[in-house]
Order: C-alpha cells, then structure tokens, then sequence
C-alpha cells in the first residue's frame, strides 16, 4: 500500500488496484460481513450445546485464497477470542492438507492449539469456495466443542499437566470429502468426546452453516464478478491496515512498559507467573516484546503464541482503533518480538494450554496499563480480569450424566471505566463478547438453581467516571457433584483504575457446605453480611483468615488447593468478580451521580465519603427516592480533602 490514503486515490487508480470501483468494493466488503453473521445466525438458532447456544462460543470467517496469502476480510460479532487466531489457522490448516488436494464439497477439521490457536474443545472447520475449478475464498467457523476428551469433562480446569490430559489433538484432515461425511474423523472425534449426542448435531449444523457461506459467496462473485471479489477482500484489509497506522501515528512515540501477574498455577502456588510487556512506538508502527515474560507454566493456564498476537490486536483495537471493522489487515503496522516457551507462547507437550485467555488477558492488561501515559484522556479502565470458570459435573438420579460449565462461577462481571462515562458492570470481559446464558436455559440443563446474581456494594473503582459493580452469583447443587474453580486473577487487582481514577475490589470465591447453607432448610438466601463466612471453606481470594472475608491485605487462599470439590446436595458455590476500574479523579464525580450511586446500592454512604468526598443523607434500603447530597458538607468533605 503507497503513502496515499486510500480516500485519496482517483478512480482510475482505484479500480487498477482494486478491480472494481468503490461503491461495489463496499458493498461486496459489507456484503462478507452479512454472510459470517447469517453463518453465525444458523449456530445459534439450532445448536444443542449450551456452550454454542447459550454462550456464543464461536466464531464465522472470510478468507482469502492461497495466491493473497489467505487474508481475512470479515469476521463475526461473537467470540473476539478466535479473531486473531483464525487467519493463521486458516493458512496452516490448508497449507499443511495442501490446497492443491481439496474438492468442493470438502471440509477441513484442525483444532491443535500450537498450529491453529486457542485450545482443543475450540474446532477449527474450514471449506473451501470453488469458482470454475479455483479456490477463490475460504468459509470457516471455530466452534467450542462441550468436550474433546481428555481428564477434565469439559475441560474446563488448570489442573491438565501435558497435551496429552488436555484431550484429543486434531492434525488438519477431512470431516467431509465432496460433501459425505468421512467416516474415520468422525469416529476418532465421538470416540474420544463425552458427549457425543449433543456434539454430533452440532458439527452437522455447523457443516450446513459453511455451506450457507459457500452459497452466498457464490452469489457474490456470480453477480459482481471474481476479480472484483477478490479485490474486495483487498481493499478490506487495506482499509483495516490504514485505519490501525493511523490510529498508531496519534500515540506520541517512545517506550511504555507494564508487568502483569497471573496467580498460579494448578500444581502449587510456590511459583509466580509474570507478563512482561515492552512497547515501543515509532511514526504509525508499533512493536510488543515479551521476551521478559515467565517461562511456561507447569499446568493448562498458559497460552500459545497467537492467541498472544490476538490479545494484542483485541487491546489496540479497544484504546485506539475501535470503529473500523477487523479484518487481518489491522496487524499490518504492529510487530511482535515473541520468544517461544514463555506463559504466552508455550510449546508441546509438556507446555499445556487450555485456559490460555487467562494469560492473554494478562496481555490486554499489560498494554491498557503500558500505554496509560501515552493515551492520556483516552485511557480505559481494567475490567474484572479472569472468567473464574466454573466446571462441575454429576450424575442425575436415572443415570444420565451432566455437566455444566461456564454458566455458575465468574464469567461475567464489569468493565472499566473510559472518558465516555461510566463503566457497565455485568459484560463478558474484554476479549470475549459472549452472551449470558440465561437462568432458565441453566436449571434446565444441570441439576442446579441459580439463587443470586446481584453487584457488590463499594467494589467498583472510584473515579470521575465509576467502574463496573464486581458480581455476586450463589449457585446451589441439588445432588452430589464434582468441581473445578478456576479463579486465576484475585491476588492482585485486574480493574486498573486510570486517568487518576482507582483501581476496582479484589474478587473471592467461596464453597458453603449443606450444613452451612441451609437454603431450602432455613426458607431464605445466604446472607451477604460478613458473619456468614466464618462457616464457608475459601476456595480463592485474598481473605482475613479468621473472619474469611475480603481483605486487600489478608492472606491468600491458593485456587487449587483443593484441585476437585466434591460437594453433597445443597451445596452452595458463591463467586464475586474483581471490581471494574475507575477513570479520573473521584472527588471531581459530579456529587448527584454519587447520590445516584448509593441509592442504586453501587456505593454505601460510607463509601460515598471516603472514596468521592461527598456526603449523602437518607437510608437508601428503605427510602431510596429520599436520599440526598448535603451540598455544604460535601464542600466541607472535599475541601479538606
């Protein structure tokens, strides 16, 4: 691409570059992105997994063919996860196959993380589009599988040691050749995977909504032509490309540095995990290295190297480039220096990676933090850090297994704050985008009821503009049950509060057993007032450990120490997320937004004076609507602050 800005290029010029003119080179790139969100339309509407249905784990791709080095135009709204991942994956697959040995009709299958990205349960399938006997475009959509074998159900857990407990590892080969479903790859899939009368529909639906993509880019290209298809995938990422540099060339250059920290991992906690982020930004092009990054964990929390690369892009394109559509284009001005090894870039097999958004998310923090300087006002808050998974599994009373993950620990919870204003506090974190499974869609699935989902008084970061609420969710077990929490982040706290603002609480997870809980016993919920604790077992946070309530310097409780909980019925799991990071300084928050804040129950009065200097009057429990600012005392408040 020349120096020229693409706004600035003749017609003439245009169409030479680009086989079409403008106006057909947008509708076609608009176009693509229809056709990925109808793709991803078919998914939901008809999946049978609740990790595909309820949560939105997957995602739907355009890729160029083989002669453009497979560029990627248009992805889909959903998992952000999987878009930096899927170019490359999408290149590797085909190029290990061969693009030479595929028909239409075929689909490819991969999901090795160390080739493809993300982790085993997240299946890469891939089928060409054929025009006049030529590749021209690639359709693909990477979806989470309920499982893929392996020692965990689910495999939700940080406990997995080697590739080989992770579960079942696909080289790239052949689901469907010409259309018919390749007997072998499917026997190997169900043969190793619990769950196969739900994953089996899926993958068929799946099939169907790659054939959908091949359709409807058929159409496109019988209708506007191959050549000016082609050069709408170009044009695509061009524009993604020159969108990024320029968002780049706004930053002052220099040199910003950040280390982030991750828990521990699933051994012990004797051994800490550090990210080491080096940025450093000359004109429109930016470099990261992580090379002062800790060396690869012993257990499943790390990451391979490009779902380092994702992370990096999902965190430029939050503080910087957040209105261009993403293509692959946007990692044209951005190098990375990644040494092989590392808690983001493991390698096999002794470098498992299943939890690797735990790492990443070390990644986006690392760069929000890093260039906190550099972006001044535009800065955004850190959000609650870690999805807290939780994976538990049983048997109901005829014998049919469940499982349910992702649905009852910590995967949503806030934002941080930005110069817009405050920050949301239930979200899926930064690099996810994913739906909330319903509370219906939960109790229909597992022998559980969702007693709480409710935010956490005085947790979110004080700040001109307020952070996200931390979330409280009590989820009670009906029968016996095994568990896997996976709480990586509450040693120190994720939601970085910027532009002066403070940082967010520190999250916790606890385990009240039937004698503790007494939910259907008793008739009420569990209280959420610092004596009911002294009868619940920690399972992670940093906690007084006489009272076992939250306690920025009390004693931390190890995540897996107790590497499975096996609970009896009417047990009760509570999580709360960190808190959301705030933007500004707290005593220049608009004292009615902070009386606005203790009557939503956002922050208690008490909080409401130490944190923004603001007196508020009144009993918002029982008269919300008669609570009040005491203006002069609040004048009193700041000016002596």
């Amino acid at each position: 691409m020349t120096s020229a800005s693409l706004r600035d290029l003749g017609d003439a010029e245009f169409h030479a570059r680009y086989a079409a003119d403008r106006f057909t080179a947008s509708v076609l790139g608009n176009r693509m992105r229809y056709i990925v969100e109808h793709m991803s339309t078919g998914i939901l509407r008809n999946a049978f997994s609740l990790i595909l249905r309820d949560w939105y784990d997957f995602n739907a791709t355009i890729s160029g063919p083989a002669e453009q080095n497979y560029p990627m135009p248009a992805v889909g709204k959903s998992l952000a996860a999987f878009f930096g991942t899927m170019s490359e994956a999408v290149r590797n697959t085909v190029e290990e196959f061969g693009p030479g040995e595929l028909r239409e009709g075929d689909v490819l299958v991969s999901n090795d993380p160390y080739r493809v990205g993300n982790h085993v349960n997240d299946v890469c399938f891939i089928r060409p589009v054929f025009h006049d006997g030529r590749v021209v475009s690639y359709v693909s959509i990477r979806a989470h599988q309920l499982d893929m074998g392996g020692i965990v159900p689910a495999g939700f857990s940080a406990t997995k040691r080697n590739v080989y407990e992770t579960g079942l590892v696909i080289a790239p080969t052949l689901l469907y050749r010409e259309g018919r479903p390749v007997r072998s790859t499917f026997n190997l899939i169900l043969d190793n995977a619990r769950f196969g009368p739900i994953i089996l529909p899926d993958i068929k639906t799946i099939n169907q909504s790659l054939a959908l993509g091949e359709r409807l880019i058929r159409e496109s290209v019988d209708r506007y032509g191959v050549e000016a298809f082609l050069g709408a995938i170009r044009y695509a990422v061009d524009r993604s490309a020159e969108s990024m540099a320029s968002a780049l060339a706004s930053l002052p250059d220099g040199r910003y540095s950040s280390r982030e920290s991750i828990d521990a991992d699933g051994v012990d906690d004797s051994v800490a995990y550090e990210v080491a982020v080096d940025v450093t930004k000359v004109g429109d092009r930016l470099e990261i290295d992580f090379s002062g990054t800790s060396p690869q964990a012993r257990t499943c929390i790390n990451a391979a190297a490009l779902d380092a690369k994702c992370a990096v892009v999902m965190a430029l394109k939050f503080l910087v480039d957040p209105t261009e559509p993403y293509t692959s284009g946007a990692f044209r001005s951005i190098d990375l220096v990644i040494p092989p090894g590392t808690v983001v870039s493991a390698v096999p097999p002794d470098g498992a990676v299943f939890m690797y958004w735990e790492s990443t998310q070390a990644i986006i923090r690392g760069i929000f933090r890093a260039l906190e300087q550099a972006l001044g006002e535009r800065a955004v808050g850190g959000d609650y850090g870690s999805l807290s998974i939780h994976n538990a599994n049983g048997v109901l009373p005829g014998g049919i297994p469940w499982v349910g993950t992702a649905q009852c620990g910590g995967e949503h919870g806030p934002w941080g704050a930005t110069r817009h204003g405050d920050a949301d506090s239930y979200q899926s974190f930064y690099q996810v985008n994913a739906l909330d499974p319903a509370t219906e869609a939960i109790e229909s699935d597992i022998p559980a009821v969702l007693l709480r989902k409710e935010y956490v008084t005085d947790s979110a970061g004080a700040g001109t503009h307020r952070g996200g609420a931390a979330v409280r969710k009590d989820t009670l077990y009906l029968t016996d049950a095994e568990h896997w929490s996976n709480p990586l982040s509450t040693r120190t706290a994720t939601g970085i509060g910027v532009h002066g603002g403070r940082a967010g609480s520190q999250g916790a997870v606890w385990l009240f057993p039937p004698e503790a809980a007494d939910v259907a016993g008793r008739g009420v919920l569990l209280s959420v007032d610092d004596a009911v604790y002294a009868d619940a077992v920690p399972v992670a946070g940093v906690l007084d450990p006489e009272s076992k309530t939250t306690d920025p310097a009390g004693r931390y409780f190890y995540f897996c120490s107790t590497p499975v909980w096996h609970t009896e019925p009417q047990s009760v799991f509570r999580y709360e997320t960190n808190g959301g990071g705030g933007w500004g300084d707290p005593f220049a928050r608009d004292p009615q937004a902070v009386c606005d804040d203790v009557r939503d129950e956002y922050v208690s009065i008490a909080g409401a004076l130490a944190d923004y200097g603001v007196v508020v009057v009144g009993d918002p429990e029982r008269d919300p609507e008669g609570v009040r600012v005491d203006v002069e005392a609040t004048a009193r408040a700041r000016a002596a602050a």
